[in-house]
């Protein structure tokens, strides 16, 4: 069983090269890959600075290089930089979350509903494919190949729409909510529980049923942010505002 324990380093990078050996761009997204996942599984914590002499011996980048990277993540709305501080992962407040989910449940649903009935068998097929993958890494505990699963079955899922505008918006707000998602994906069950979700979609697609199809993504999509808004409560005593979450 492949259990996620640590984060990733250079060693499973192939090691600290020197970047001119290597294609920058291609390293840049290696990089950026890594640090995403890092923030999505709670590795580096919200309001946790990323260093970059810290993060140029731990990869083994050049200066300018660490720069792009932190650039990327922060318009993937994953760091954030402050005077006097520099480079954080981006923190959220429970209003915030609110704002977000509520954005990106208006963004799928109206997706969905562009959906065109019947769905083609080989397109059924195509997700069958990609959640029997999530399945297996479920099964085997492999947070980081579950999370890419997750991933491309939502991008396939989502591109049944025809709307390539939309299915973009819906990717930039579901990279913004990854440090929101630290607070969910380590939750006995909670894998679980989007497992057996894509497969009643899935079954939604298979009958034509779109109103129980956006009833399953509307709820499919608030899980995450209800375990944020539960773990913030613990932290603050519930002192955050959080009537609009009902």
């Amino acid at each position: 069983m492949s259990i996620l324990s640590e984060p990733r380093g250079t060693s499973e990078m192939g090691g600290a090269q020197p970047t001119r050996e290597r294609d920058v761009d291609a390293l840049v997204r290696e990089v950026v890959a890594t640090l995403e996942e890092d923030i999505v599984f709670g590795y580096l914590h919200p309001r946790e600075r990323l260093i970059e002499d810290d993060l140029r011996s731990r990869f083994g980048l050049k200066r300018h290089v660490v720069r792009q990277v932190l650039q990327d993540l922060e318009k993937m709305g994953l760091v954030e930089r402050k005077k006097n501080i520099g480079a954080l992962v981006k923190s959220y407040t429970i209003e915030q979350v609110i704002d977000l989910y509520t954005a990106r449940e208006i963004l799928e649903v109206n997706c969905v509903r562009q959906i065109a009935m019947p769905v083609a068998p080989e397109k059924i097929g195509e997700l069958i494919a990609l959640q029997q993958r999530h399945d297996t890494a479920v099964a085997e505990s492999n947070l980081r190949i579950a999370f890419r699963a997750n991933i491309a079955f939502h991008k396939a899922f989502f591109a049944l729409s025809n709307s390539p505008t939309l299915t973009e918006m819906i990717d930039l707000g579901a990279q913004r909510a990854h440090a929101i998602r630290s607070q969910s994906m380590t939750i006995p069950g909670f894998l679980e529980g989007a497992r057996q979700d894509h497969w009643k979609m899935i079954e939604a697609l298979r009958q034509g049923d779109r109103e129980r199809l956006v009833v399953l993504s509307s709820e499919h999509l608030i899980a995450s942010r209800d375990a944020y808004i539960k773990q913030q409560n613990r932290r603050t005593g519930g002192l955050e505002q959080t009537a609009s979450a009902s």
